[in-house]
């Protein structure tokens, strides 16, 4: 009886161990990052299948197997799944997307607008470059850098949900306007990378459009300059807007800007400043003082000539001139 209890106990033990050891979590082949707003796990890769759980943009995911463009993934709860492969960031990416973001933290904004359409986020500019994720309609974006790039021949490696991309240029489009944004979902942290300009609406505050229609303007950046009071106290922005004339694609960032400050006998806008032969380059730098009446100074690079210029501009009041590097004014042109 001894020894059938004795049998009995160590073949119990071999039991429990083979059944730990067939229950151990599978290893992981790699880790990797939910690359959209809300991804799904779905219990099988076939048609007929049905969800299991949810993860948010850039909760970490165990990477256990491919099948086709499906991965079978683990959560951080242990939840087992499969997603489509677009849906999910690799560790290098998701570290490339922080490094960005941690550039983007330190730039001046230049606009700001939000998405016209569902699009497509990427790392770098091109259509070509990986996607970090999708945006719906209508999120508000802040604006950073532009950068110009040849239009793709023929649409190459097209994934669901790209189609807007490869039927976005115009029939005689050569060149084709990136910028740099971060995006500020309501229910999402922000989050940088590159966008198509044409699935772009800025949001350009009045009466600032009519005013560039009027010039035969394409508005790319604007900023509050200053304030005055109109006759009713309220106070009044006093604009500085670059912009540039035809398509997108241009050499130039902005080859034209004008200041529109506020005035106080006809109580409209007027035109302070003109200047329209430039080839200026983004990020324009602005210094101003809190104290009222203080001069504001501004600064760009002219990219125009033989070699790239700093151009800086100094407004006092209602006056806008351009300053030399010992902060005298330059030569003043008639407009």
């Amino acid at each position: 009886m001894r020894k059938t209890l004795l049998g009995f106990a160590l073949l119990l033990v071999i039991c429990v161990g083979a059944y730990l050891r067939l229950r151990q979590p599978k290893a992981p082949i790699e880790i990797g990052f939910a690359g959209n707003r809300q991804v799904t796990l779905m219990s099988t890769t076939a048609q007929v299948r049905e969800p299991v759980a949810t993860v948010n943009f850039g909760d970490r995911l165990e990477v256990l197997q491919r099948f086709q463009d499906q991965v079978q993934v683990r959560t951080m709860t242990g939840i087992t799944g499969w997603i489509a492969e677009r849906d999910l960031l690799s560790a290098d990416l998701w570290q490339k997307a922080r490094d960005l973001e941690t550039k983007v933290a330190s730039l001046p904004v230049m606009a700001r607008g939000h998405t016209k359409a569902l699009t497509n986020m990427h790392i770098s500019p091109g259509r070509d470059a990986p996607r970090l994720r999708q945006l719906n309609k209508a999120v508000p974006v802040e604006l950073f850098a532009r950068q110009p790039l040849e239009v793709p021949s023929a649409p190459r490696g097209l994934k669901s949900g790209d189609q807007e991309e490869a039927g976005a240029e115009p029939p005689q489009a050569k060149k084709e306007d990136w910028w740099l944004v971060q995006a500020k979902a309501p229910d999402q942290n922000a989050i940088s990378g590159w966008l198509l300009g044409r699935f772009v609406q800025l949001d350009v505050p009045a009466p600032l459009p009519d005013y560039a229609s009027t010039a035969n303007m394409r508005i790319v950046a604007w900023f509050e300059l200053s304030h005055v009071n109109d006759a009713a106290g309220k106070p009044k922005p006093q604009f500085l807007v670059l912009g540039t004339h035809g398509p997108e694609g241009q050499p130039c960032d902005f080859s034209m800007l004008r200041v529109y400050t506020w005035g106080t006998q006809r109580q409209r806008y007027e035109t302070a400043f003109v200047e329209s032969d430039v080839c200026g380059k983004l990020p324009l730098k602005l210094t101003k003082s809190e104290a009222a009446g203080s001069d504001v100074t501004f600064a760009f690079q002219d990219i125009g000539g033989a070699a790239p210029e700093e151009r800086t501009y100094r407004m006092h009041q209602t006056i806008v001139r351009r300053v030399r590097e010992d902060g005298k004014p330059a030569a003043r042109k008639r407009h």
